[in-house]
């Protein structure tokens, strides 16, 4: 399996060094959401770009990236846990058309009004208690230009991505200059080697083609990129999907809109349905199923039987 996020470190601990390509976790998250190849793309690419920022923070919570505007596509959503547990959603305007040639401006700032969201949210945050929440005009016209602009300008930390997705495989590649710039031993990192290690690393990584992200495993990739260079290499960290919608979820939620609603559903359309508005996965419950949600007692509710569509 691929699904590991691999992180290094340059021999002058200048410069940070990331990749990842998923594969099982990308297909479990795209199951049961029905998405054009493009936005799928789109989807792909701000989801590895959430793994390699989140594999960087220092708290115990998660990382959301959020794209939002007007145009046919209303939002693309990603957070990743500190943990690197990852869920991705789409969300289109009803009756939306993508172009095939649509960009990423036309599909979301069209009117100018788009905008970038980078939320990070600690893990048990008290009620009442705001994350912290950086909000930038939707700038660039790729996903990698757009979180570059907000890094530079918003963190100033020097970054660059490099990001590619299809429907099988979403992966990244992220550098990222060091704050603080000193040695292993604590002696500062001479400005002009900082520097030069910085530009190397980057026109190594400008030759990169989205196809070889795709294609390549990421030890293969670092190796064909910085095979002269000594890099220090740390554990790899495996990334999983995790949405945490079930079925006692929403069979609770259903207990909450009254018996007397979900009665009136059932005779409307024989059974409730209802899909998770982050992941997609469906959750059926026929006459049986809802007639158990309303027993007396927990005690005499049966199961409500399993994830899967009866």
């Amino acid at each position: 399996m691929s699904d590991f996020l691999k992180k290094y470190l340059t021999a002058d601990h200048s410069t940070r060094i990331q990749t990842l390509r998923l594969e099982e976790a990308w297909r479990t998250g795209l199951a049961h959401q029905d998405l054009p190849p493009l936005i799928v793309g789109l989807l792909g690419e701000l989801a590895a770009a959430a793994v390699l920022l989140a594999g960087n923070i220092k708290f115990d919570g998660s990382v959301v990236l959020q794209l939002q505007g007007n145009g046919p596509v209303r939002l693309i959503m990603v957070e990743c846990t500190a943990a690197l547990e990852l869920r991705a959603t789409a969300h289109l305007r009803e009756s939306a058309v993508v172009p095939e040639a649509a960009t990423l401006q036309s599909l979301l700032n069209a009117d100018g009004q788009g905008r970038f969201t980078v939320l990070l949210d600690p893990a048990g945050r008290q009620e009442g208690a705001t994350p912290y929440q950086g909000i930038v005009p939707l700038e660039g016209d790729t996903v990698a230009a757009t979180l570059e602009h907000y890094m530079k300008h918003s963190e100033q930390l020097d970054t660059r991505l490099w990001l590619a997705a299809d429907d099988r495989h979403c992966a990244g590649l992220l550098l990222q200059r060091m704050p603080g710039r000193t040695a292993a031993d604590g002696t500062p990192i001479p400005a002009d080697t900082a520097e030069a290690t910085w530009t190397h690393c980057q026109a190594l990584a400008d030759t990169l083609k989205p196809a070889e992200l795709l294609a390549d495993a990421p030890d293969a990739l670092i190796r064909k990129l910085f095979w002269e260079d000594d890099l220090l290499a740390f554990p790899d960290q495996p990334v999983r999907w995790h949405c945490p919608c079930n079925r006692q979820r929403v069979a609770d939620m259903l207990r909450s809109l009254g018996q007397a609603e979900v009665d009136s559903i059932l005779a409307e359309q024989g059974r409730v349905h209802i899909a998770c508005n982050f992941c997609g996965k469906p959750y059926d419950f026929d006459a049986v199923d809802c007639a158990g949600l309303f027993l007396d007692t927990p005690e005499q509710r049966p199961a409500p039987g399993s994830d899967s569509i009866h």
